[in-house]
């Protein structure tokens, strides 16, 4: 499970399965992208 799993969308619902580490749209995936430098 991946961090979509709590997301209220049936679509990003649908895809908290899947074998990639998503991030919901927010100030944590702009932070982890700024410290990934992308």
């Amino acid at each position: 499970m991946n961090k979509l799993a709590n997301e209220k969308s049936p679509y990003l619902l649908q895809h908290k399965d899947n074998p990639v580490n998503w991030y919901p749209w927010g100030e944590e995936a702009l932070n982890k992208a700024k410290e990934e430098n992308k």
